[in-house]
């Protein structure tokens, strides 16, 4: 018979230590706050302070130290410095044991919760939940604690969603808010509504004033800084991207467009741009406006008309990239002529015939340009009213996207059965043995139909972002002739904006100008 001697455990399953040591275990606390209000302050010293004695109290227990973040809110625990210390130096040997008040102190989120504890477990470390009663190296610790990160985080859920709910509310009922803190140009008012700071307002304007000017969006941050002008952050250097915020933001022009971002996942909060997602809300005159709606409108066209002439736009003058070259297509460019004396003059010739094209078209005196468009203009409005009714003509032919619509429709019902095709081949290679080159060359057959069928649609978007764009700039040209009544003998840089698409030079001396609506007139 088989001789059999009992080898007692010299290891305590709990704790991980020898049975028989007296060493004791290092112990830290670990306090948390939501908010950083004056009540939670108390609620967070207090919790520091009890820790603190509580560890210490324990004969058994030896103080590392008590692990805190404060003013945090979160589901997740990327941003919590203090805890993620305590991680790390529980991880690398420095603590046996983490005590903390609640499950919902340490993570509210599950996945975070149970991963947390999964590593610290591996490596002997404890974690005791006080308001729980729960020891994660017991044998039911982690049942309990799945159970309870589970409650945790769906009380975040429901708190997301209450806040959602309520921001949502606000959004329907019309009334907007704004981060006044980084916000050029308003300030919160006595009852809520937003209200004009005078001199931020000046700043705004003359943008809006340097853009139509003909001024880019780089030579507009620069000279803001060299200014010393604060930007609506409180900082001494201008970004583009800020001045490019501001040329667009519709509530300069006292509209507010809402719900333009939105939070996708409560755990990660991570905010994406409301692309159609969710609805949104667009309230006119919801509050004074510090730029007229009709110059905005003007600054949105011109920085569309901007954005497809690319690289090519220079940012010197009114008339930078308006004039063409009816040689070689390129643009004119400004250029000084005797700029150290008295017969300083700025002229206009072609660009490529610096880069060696050997163009015929002559150079243009800025004033001469200026002088006969005012002609081109006059003759153009000498029957305002067979004009404007031609304008209406256009706009009508505009506003019909028929043919674009029934074409999308037919394009995204295709596209989605490409779609289909792709996830069935997908299915069936996953299912069933067959020629990987085959599945190959017909899963590549399907992916090029479906790119195909992809640009044509974002071409017809775009072709229908392009006529509502036009639409409107046809509107603020036949606003800017009806409020001329005789005729202009004085350059008007808006008036040029709003109704001049480019200008055509030839090498007879001829100056074609087209006006937005369509029409040529040779001055």
């Amino acid at each position: 018979m088989p001789k059999v001697t009992k080898i007692e455990a010299t290891i305590n399953p709990v704790t991980h230590m020898p049975s028989f040591a007296n060493t004791k275990r290092r112990v830290a606390g670990y306090a948390r706050v939501s908010t950083d209000s004056d009540e939670q302050f108390t609620s967070y010293e207090a919790q520091v302070d009890y820790y603190t004695n509580y560890i210490k109290s324990r004969a058994d227990w030896q103080f590392v130290e008590v692990y805190t973040d404060e003013g945090i809110s979160a589901t997740n625990t990327k941003h919590r410095d203090g805890f993620n210390k305590m991680i790390d130096d529980a991880l690398s040997g420095k603590i046996d044991l983490i005590v903390t008040k609640s499950v919902s102190r340490f993570a509210r989120n599950t996945v975070d919760s149970l991963v947390t504890v999964r590593k610290l477990k591996e490596k002997g470390v404890e974690v005791y939940f006080e308001k729980e009663n729960i020891y994660t190296l017991d044998s039911k610790g982690e049942l309990l604690i799945t159970i309870m990160s589970s409650l945790a985080q769906e009380e975040s859920r429901s708190i997301s969603e209450n806040v959602t709910w309520g921001q949502r509310k606000r959004f329907a009922d019309g009334k907007v808010s704004m981060p006044y803190k980084c916000f050029l140009g308003y300030k919160k008012g006595e009852d809520g509504t937003p209200e004009i700071v005078p001199e931020e307002a000046k700043t705004v304007r003359r943008i809006y004033s340097m853009y139509i000017q003909g001024k880019s969006i780089g030579y507009i941050a620069r000279q803001l800084t060299k200014e010393h002008i604060p930007s609506p952050s409180g900082k001494s250097k201008w970004a583009s991207s800020t001045i490019q915020s501001i040329l667009t933001n519709e509530k300069y022009k006292g509209d507010a467009l809402l719900q333009k971002t939105f939070t996708v996942d409560f755990l990660q909060k991570k905010i994406k741009k409301n692309e159609g997602e969710i609805p949104q809300y667009y309230v006119e005159h919801s509050h004074e406006p510090i730029i007229d709606p009709r110059e905005f409108e003007l600054v949105q066209q011109e920085i569309a008309r901007r954005s497809a002439i690319g690289k090519h736009y220079s940012g010197q003058s009114i008339l930078s990239a308006r004039i063409i070259c009816g040689d070689c297509g390129g643009f004119y460019g400004s250029k000084v002529w005797h700029s150290t004396s008295k017969y300083k003059r700025i002229i206009w010739q072609c660009n490529e015939t610096f880069r060696g094209k050997s163009c015929r078209t002559p150079h243009y005196d800025e004033e001469e340009i200026k002088e006969r468009f005012l002609k081109a203009y006059n003759i153009l409005t000498g029957d305002k009213e067979a004009l404007l009714e031609d304008c209406r003509i256009i706009q009508n032919a505009l506003t019909d996207t028929t043919e674009i619509d029934k074409k999308l429709v037919e394009l995204s019902r295709e596209s989605e059965i490409v779609s289909e095709l792709m996830q069935k081949s997908i299915d069936e290679n996953a299912r069933m043995v067959q020629s990987q080159e085959d599945y190959n060359e017909r899963y590549s057959a399907y992916e090029a139909k479906y790119d195909e069928l992809d640009e044509k649609i974002r071409e017809l978007k775009e072709q229908k972002k392009k006529q509502k764009m036009q639409y409107k700039a046809i509107g603020a040209f036949m606003l800017e002739i009806m409020e001329c009544d005789k005729p202009l003998n004085a350059f008007d840089d808006k008036l040029w904006i709003t109704t001049i698409d480019t200008v055509t030079a030839y090498h007879d001396g001829r100056l074609v100008f087209k006006f937005k609506t369509g029409a040529e007139i040779e001055a």
